[in-house]
């Protein structure tokens, strides 16, 4: 069982929740508008392979990325500490209640669009 990656990015560029959800191989890629402050922001999402023998393809779909979405556990304590340590924004977030969901990529269009170029 993975930590809900695909379930995620569903929930945001279709609004659907799958109770099973088929494991991603390789990568899936999705894209989604959202309205922040006044401008239209376009996600452009890869959804990539959580198992260990797809690791080394990661960094070519993260190569020039804007951002990027660390999905987990949430019974993993690890993986908040770490974002506290490292200055990381962090949102607690549901695929399977859509809480938070748009709030987070709101935020971090939010985010991004401090460091567009006008």
């Amino acid at each position: 069982m993975g930590a809900g990656k695909s379930s995620l990015v569903l929930r945001f560029v279709k609004g659907q929740f799958l109770e099973f959800q088929e494991s991603t191989i390789g990568a899936a890629f999705f894209s989604q508008t959202l309205a922040v402050n006044d401008a239209s922001v376009k996600f452009e999402i890869w959804d990539t392979a959580g198992q260990e023998r797809y690791h080394s393809l990661a960094p070519m779909y993260y190569r020039g990325a804007a951002a990027a979405i660390i999905v987990y556990d949430i019974t993993s304590t690890e993986a908040r500490v770490y974002a506290e340590e490292n200055g990381l924004f962090f949102m607690e977030t549901s695929a399977k209640t859509a809480a938070n969901v748009n709030d987070m990529f709101h935020e971090i269009g939010v985010f991004l669009g401090l460091f567009a170029v006008k």
